[in-house]
């Protein structure tokens, strides 16, 4: 999401300002708010409040809305918090009131706002306490109470009243489990961290992730329909970091989950004791059963999100990202193929995630090697990405190593070429601050992006070249200036292996070929 910029928490700086006198008076369509007070012609129109700090309301006062917004989405701001009981909208003024059932309700939302910016049709908004502490509508108000009575049987688990003319978001969910896609993920989404988030609404009982169309998905199940209902409503279209990984979600056909480990792909919360399955790493019984402990109204109520997925990383024994400690940019990958594999061939793979600055193959190990990128975010990056892919016909392991760095061999000493130091090599993808790179880093695809192509290279030729290096070419694509093309693998095995033994390929004319992962189809 966007920074918090001048969201105005808890100082009121003519918070109803804009609600003049004006905009009110006896007409049976339009609303009055009590604010304590029962003066007569008081209650029937609203002085302009005076620019004070006000004190908490379980009444908040919400700007800067989009032309058309709706009382489904100004209401799925305040769900998370607790109930929703009343709202009052201006569309003229692009404001509106939002009345939680409790003050406790009111001051949690604001205090979560305060950190991570609202927004509504990706438009941020403000929010901050009303001085009214109640709202008085009319009943000539039935869209918004139409609404607030679906609101309430959603929340307690019944149906919205037919007939009613709530928007089809507040149509109850049949299913408790959400079909969750992460768009433009420039930094890592683990499980973990979908957890965290997503259990601020109500217990979740299940996670099982998975990439499909080169994408990272995941199915998540609460414990019933509501809360996966109010999740979606809140979390839909929402950034999990600033301006990236989107939280694209839909309901899914399935009703429930079925778990067979507990590892990095796949969760069940109320069966800690499930294996870890093949090779994977196992959870602690102890973190889930902290998990699944967790208070949901506790969790990312005081930190950002970016400080909350890099929490919820470290709890899990992970990484946290960069900027916070208890991490190094050392990567242990396991199972290699000893026969095949070379420091340059790894700098290559794993530079694709991160500027790789030295490779240790182990002299006693040869099927293992440390890998040390630029920094922390870089290494959960390519651990993310790259554990559990196939490499010279081996299935990959990648975690974090206790070293701190990759120490080169003492002057004299040969180890038969097992280390090797990268840190000015030309070919780092990220050493410019704010490189395209940054923002075209997918998960290991069927599909390459090829890129720096001399004018007289044809289709055939990159065809045959990457076939040569190991399986088949299905599908080809030139882009229009044919400086760029799409070239699609049969696995992403081969794919790998074609980025591998053909990034920087010297392709005539000192034109070196750029190859990367790409999140596209042909």
């Amino acid at each position: 999401m966007d920074g918090i910029g001048d969201v105005a928490v808890g100082v009121k700086r003519g918070s109803d300002e804009l609600l003049s006198s004006s905009l009110y008076n006896s007409s049976s369509d339009m609303s009055s708010i009590s604010d304590g007070t029962s003066n007569g012609s008081d209650s029937k129109k609203l002085r302009v409040e005076d620019r004070m700090e006000a004190a908490p309301s379980r009444v908040l006062h919400i700007r800067k809305l989009p032309n058309e917004t709706t009382e489904t989405e100004v209401i799925a701001l305040g769900l998370p918090f607790g109930k929703v009981t009343n709202i009052l909208t201006l569309k003229g003024k692009n404001q509106a009131f939002l009345e939680l059932g409790t003050e406790e309700a009111a001051i949690t939302m604001v205090n979560y706002y305060s950190t991570v910016t609202p927004h509504v049709r990706n438009v941020p908004v403000f929010i901050q306490y009303s001085n009214h502490k109640e709202l008085k509508t009319d009943a000539g108000n039935q869209r918004a109470q139409a609404v607030l009575q679906a609101v309430s049987a959603v929340q307690g688990g019944g149906t919205p009243t037919s007939g009613s003319t709530v928007d089809l978001a507040l149509t109850a969910a049949s299913s408790p489990v959400l079909r969750i896609i992460i768009d433009n993920m420039f930094y890592p989404v683990t499980l973990d961290v979908l957890q965290q988030i997503f259990s601020k609404f109500g217990t979740v009982m299940k996670i099982i992730t998975f990439t499909k169309n080169n994408q990272f998905q995941a199915l998540l199940q609460f414990n019933d329909p509501s809360t996966a209902q109010q999740a979606k409503i809140a979390l839909d279209g929402q950034n999990i970091y600033n301006s990236c990984c989107t939280l694209r979600i839909d309901y899914s056909k399935l009703v429930n989950l079925n778990v067979k480990y507990n590892n990095d792909k796949s969760r069940d919360y109320t069966r800690p004791e499930l294996p870890a399955g093949d090779g994977q790493p196992a959870v602690d019984p102890n973190m889930a059963a902290a998990f699944q402990g967790k208070d949901s109204s506790s969790l990312l109520g005081a930190l950002s999100p970016l400080n909350a997925a890099a929490a919820a990383a470290a709890a899990a024994g992970r990484v946290a990202l960069s900027g916070h400690s208890g991490s190094s940019g050392v990567l242990l990958a396991s199972n290699l193929n000893e026969e095949m594999v070379t420091p340059q061939s790894l700098f290559t793979l794993f530079g694709v995630y991160g500027d790789c600055q030295r490779v240790k193959i182990l002299y006693n190990k040869k099927d293992s090697a440390l890998i040390q990128m630029a920094d922390a975010n870089q290494a959960q990056l390519a651990m993310s990405h790259l554990n559990g892919q196939k490499m010279y016909g081996k299935v990959i392991r990648v975690t974090l190593s206790k070293h701190t760095s990759v120490q080169l061999p003492r002057d004299g000493l040969d180890d038969q070429g097992l280390t090797k130091d990268f840190t000015n090599s030309p070919l780092h993808r990220f050493k410019k601050p704010g490189s395209k790179n940054f923002q075209n880093i997918f998960p290991p695809s069927t599909t390459l992006h090829l890129s720096n192509i001399p004018a007289d290279v044809t289709e055939e030729d990159l065809r045959l070249l990457f076939s040569n290096a190991g399986g088949t070419v299905n599908a080809f694509k030139f882009f229009q200036d044919h400086k760029m093309a799409l070239l699609q693998m049969s696995t992403v095995e081969e794919a790998i292996q074609g980025l591998i033994d053909l990034h920087n390929y010297n392709m005539g004319d000192n034109h070196h070929l750029r190859v990367s992962f790409s999140k596209s189809t042909i």
